[in-house]
């Protein structure tokens, strides 16, 4: 069982002395204990795979974390000199500022001015920034006509094709790197799926790089090589990404969808975050009383999260427990967090879906992203995006919002058709990311690199619109 696999026994939780070590900040002491539970040779194989993912997380918590509340509000105040305390103090009370208790003190999470930037306009305005990409675009902003555009050409031909190119690089930071070092290095590519074709891995640098199937669940090209001087790894591949019209509105007025039967891949658990909890179960029950047809009851679904949750960035995937139902619990997440809820609600109520990622591929930006796809007979596969919908709420674009219920834009590159899957070339040691890939991995021969250690780049290149 590789490393990786430890993350599938989270469900079985931690000890409860650890679990209060790790609460109160105590780090080290629940590390510590820990170690002594993982010396004990009649450890259920459950319990010993939870707490050897446990550990790794505990010693990665303070990276998430890394401001004390001066240091936080310093930050602000970068931007809006007469911030104040009581602001501050009102954000956290309301959870748009994350923070966790270390060595007796609050620790404040790292990315929370990007994130109160993307989800407060007024906030954003307020501090002068203007994030990029379409999905943090406000209302009347630039980044909002090219998605409308998108929404009313798909309406009118039925579709809406891009030819992409994009390069995407990893290189170890000069610090860490050492001369004749062994290296394992992942970078995401184009999976073939019903929205991708033509796909053309256009260059490989440096040669040698193992190209995973197209039809690899999360398809990768990965080097494996001995470095005697640093360098960077990268690849160039073109596509064609076709976003086909679903008109869901004519489809509910059909009103056909009961007397079909409706089939039963992928609507499963899988541990540790896809999971049927009691209040996940009554949470779908209560969202679809009285509703028997599945395409209502994941509308029901969409709107529960898109009109009622707020956009956060969240934490390294690494830390995070029960992501779907802390989010139906927080009524916060990300577009990773906000896809696996959905996702989770849609299996618990018998209606097939499926985890797909990747990254947004506009003309002028190119970022990581997540969603889902979700089937409904007799019209086949779906797509749901609750964390544009939530953007488009932002914007107060309502029929933006309906649009990401049962469909996609055209600017995207899917890479992962599955959530916790392999790479072809597995990862020996911890990976940065246990579940997803958008943005590459790389490992040494004795460990896995955090994200801190190597960087990572991408760009697109080309994103040509199709007649």
């Amino acid at each position: 069982m590789g490393i990786n696999e430890n993350f599938r026994y989270l469900h079985v939780g931690l000890p409860e002395d650890i679990q209060s070590l790790k609460l109160s900040g105590d780090l080290e002491g629940a590390v510590r204990l820990i170690d002594k539970r993982l010396e004990g040779e009649a450890l259920p194989k459950a319990l010993r795979c939870c707490l050897t993912a446990q550990r790794e997380m505990i010693l990665r918590r303070p990276e998430d974390y890394p401001y004390t509340r001066e240091e936080a509000l310093a930050v602000i105040r970068e931007h809006i000199l007469d911030f104040t305390e009581e602001e501050f103090e009102e954000r956290v009370d309301a959870g748009r500022i994350g923070w966790i208790y270390l060595r007796g003190e609050r620790r404040f999470f790292g990315r929370f001015f990007q994130s109160m930037c993307k989800a407060e306009p007024a906030f954003a305005l307020r501090a002068k920034m203007k994030l990029p990409g379409v999905e943090s675009a406000g209302k009347g902003s630039e980044g909002e006509g090219i998605l409308d555009r998108s929404v009313r050409l798909m309406r009118e031909r039925g579709r809406l094709s891009n030819h992409i190119r994009i390069r995407a690089g990893l290189r170890m930071k000069d610090e860490v790197f050492k001369p004749g070092m062994f290296v394992r290095a992942h970078l995401p590519i184009p999976v073939a799926c019903e929205q991708q074709s033509e796909i053309v891995i256009e260059k490989v640098f440096p040669a040698g790089g193992r190209i995973a199937p197209e039809n690899a669940p999360q398809r990768t090209i990965c080097w494996e090589t001995h470095l005697e001087e640093n360098r960077e790894f990268c690849v160039e591949y073109s596509y064609v990404h076709t976003a086909c019209y679903h008109d869901v509105e004519a489809m509910q007025r059909e009103g056909s969808l009961k007397a079909c039967a409706q089939p039963d891949f992928f609507t499963g658990e899988e541990l540790p975050h896809i999971v049927f909890t009691p209040y996940i179960r009554d949470l779908a029950a209560e969202l679809t009383k009285g509703v028997t047809d599945p395409l209502t009851k994941a509308r029901r679904f969409y709107d529960f999260i898109t009109l009622h949750m707020r956009y956060t960035f969240m934490p390294a995937y690494f830390g995070l427990e029960q992501i779907a139902e802390s989010c139906a619990r927080s009524f916060t997440g990300d577009c990773g967090v906000f896809a696996l809820l959905f996702l989770t609600l849609c299996r618990c109520a018998g209606i097939p879906a499926c985890w797909q990622s990747g990254l947004t591929a506009e003309p002028d930006f190119c970022g990581a992203h997540d969603w889902v796809r979700f089937y409904v007979e007799p019209y086949g596969w779906l797509y749901a995006d609750p964390s544009y919908g939530i953007a488009a709420v932002r914007a107060e674009n309502e029929e933006r919002r309906r649009f990401y219920f049962g469909n996609l834009d055209a600017y995207r590159m899917v890479a992962n058709n599955a959530f916790q899957a392999p790479f072809t070339v597995d990862k020996v040691h911890w990976r940065i990311d246990p579940y997803d890939n958008q943005l590459g991995e790389m490992e040494t021969a004795e460990r896995g690199l955090r994200a801190g250690e190597f960087e990572r780049t991408k760009e697109v290149l080309l994103c040509e619109e199709l007649e």
